[in-house]
């Protein structure tokens, strides 16, 4: 009889190894389906704050920049299963954006100069479709990381991020000048 608990025993650990792998791959897989769908949104919303950045009156453009950087965490949060409060989704992506002074004067300065006739609304709109751009995938990519590590809005920390952040911007950036070049280049 003590034999054959044992035998049993010796099986499901078995068992338990022989799973371990499959599940710890689909957990794997699992969390690259989570990013691969975060960093779809993160692109949908990049190209829409691209958009945004084309509105003519200065300080609108700012707002719907908001409101779409807004969105788009809501919805990286969802995907997450992060508990999303409005409050605190505003919060952050304004500590973190504030975070970067340099990034965080651009976008107002880009929005006021199209203040000015002419060359002013062409260079205005120009640079805030740009700036729109890149700090929505930027502000996306901090995010993806920050809830694929099992962080959440109470234990965000943008100091922490800032040299990530940057670097996201930059990145985004190029993405944005890219994407500007090839719509003007098809019309």
């Amino acid at each position: 009889m003590s034999i054959e608990p044992a035998v049993t025993e010796a099986n499901n650990s078995t068992n338990q190894h022989a799973n371990a792998t499959p599940q710890k791959e689909n957990s794997s897989t699992a969390a690259q389906d989570l990013d691969d769908k975060a960093n779809s949104v993160v692109r949908t919303h990049s190209y829409t704050a691209l958009g945004a950045g084309l509105i003519p009156i200065p300080l609108v453009d700012l707002v719907a920049l908001a409101g779409i950087q807004l969105n788009m965490v809501r919805s990286i949060a969802n995907i997450y299963d992060v508990p999303f409060k409005k409050d605190a989704g505003k919060s952050a992506i304004g500590a973190l954006v504030g975070s970067v002074t340099p990034v965080s004067i651009a976008g107002p300065s880009a929005s006021l100069v199209k203040v000015i006739p002419l060359i002013g609304s062409l260079a205005g709109v120009v640079t805030m479709s740009v700036f729109g751009g890149a700090a929505t995938y930027a502000v996306g990519k901090v995010f993806i990381q920050h809830f694929a590590a099992g962080g959440t809005f109470l234990d965000f920390d943008p100091d922490s991020v800032k040299d990530y952040f940057a670097e996201k911007f930059a990145e985004g950036e190029k993405i944005a000048q890219e994407a500007k070049r090839s719509t003007d280049n098809a019309n």
